[in-house]
């Protein structure tokens, strides 16, 4: 190849770099268009919205309080835990404080709302949520008692906090739940998303679930966010408490409306079972079969079961 040949074949690339460049330039061009259309969705403001790492971040520290001694490699004993517990809960009100902040002056801004005293209301509503915590500790304490009570696989307390989802989604559904119901936006339905998108179970954040709440093996599990649960409640893998069909509007004319179901005390629900409709109320101590579909109420002490089908053999 001659020196000339050379040059232009080095030239070249250079050429396609160029071409591409051009390309680059005109997808940001559209890009852009499209962002300053309205019809597409983005945000684009001078203040930053939650970040979802910071949210894991909490959730993190807060189990850290909640269940001493399982999430740290730090040792403690009944010296050094009162010390442990001021450090983590320092720690967690700064960094749920900052979030909620960010989260109530996202709403400001976005739906041009008028001010609410975004930083003080931001750290009241932390200090509100970690004034919950010991209470938060109770009703763990009884829903790990229902997973030992309930799962003879269960080979310690120990192993339920460590390895259970049912009870690590449970756990971050009360801490979202606390955050619903002190009006914080957006941070309690990324937690309970973090869960769902670890463990397959959905739970709402608004759903109302008292005490000793049993889940077991849980992927595919959806709890609306209108659904009521009584106490000492066991529910198993793939149940859905959900809403009946919805109109195409349905996002504004029944967003404040009960659309899910209400599940009584004592009650357990088999896998595959699905129960819809904010009418629709399961007696307490009934017992729903696995793949049983309910649109309709059932009286307390029932047992609702699928009529067995046939099974069908071959041979080669």
């Amino acid at each position: 190849m001659s020196d000339k040949q050379l040059s232009d074949h080095c030239q070249n690339p250079a050429v396609y770099l160029d071409r591409r460049r051009e390309e680059l330039h005109k997808v940001v061009n559209q890009l852009t268009k499209t962002c300053l259309s309205g019809e597409c969705f983005e945000h684009l403001a001078p203040q930053p919205i939650p970040l979802r790492d910071d949210t894991i971040k909490i959730i993190k520290q807060a189990r850290k309080i909640l269940f001493p001694g399982y999430f740290t490699q730090t040792r403690i004993d009944p010296i050094n835990l009162k010390y442990y517990l001021g450090q983590e809960l320092s720690e967690l009100h700064e960094m749920l404080g900052n979030q909620i902040i960010l989260a109530i002056r996202h709403d400001c801004l976005r739906y041009h709302d008028s001010c609410v005293n975004c930083e003080e209301r931001g750290l009241d509503a932390a200090s509100d949520f970690v004034k919950q915590l010991p209470g938060l500790r109770g009703i763990l304490a009884t829903d790990v008692r229902a997973a030992i009570e309930g799962d003879p696989a269960a080979k310690s307390v120990d192993q339920v906090i460590f390895s259970y989802p049912g009870l690590f989604a449970i756990s971050i559904y009360r801490m979202a739940h606390q955050l619903h119901h002190l009006d914080v936006p957006l941070l309690p339905r990324m937690m309970t998303e973090y869960a769902h998108n670890l463990t397959g179970i959905d739970i709402n954040p608004g759903a109302h679930i008292d005490e000793s709440f049993f889940i077991d093996h849980g992927t595919g599990i959806v709890v609306g966010e209108t659904t009521r649960i009584g106490k000492r409640v066991r529910i198993y893998q793939g149940v859905t408490l959900g809403a009946l069909s919805l109109p195409r509007d349905a996002g504004e004319s029944l967003r404040n409306t009960k659309r899910h179901p209400t599940i009584e005390d004592e009650v357990i629900i088999y896998a595959g079972a699905t129960i819809l409709g904010g009418d629709t109320i399961i007696g307490a101590r009934s017992v729903i079969g696995g793949n049983v579909w309910l649109t309709s109420s059932v009286p307390a002490d029932t047992k609702v079961l699928q009529k067995p089908q046939q099974p069908v053999y071959s041979g080669e």
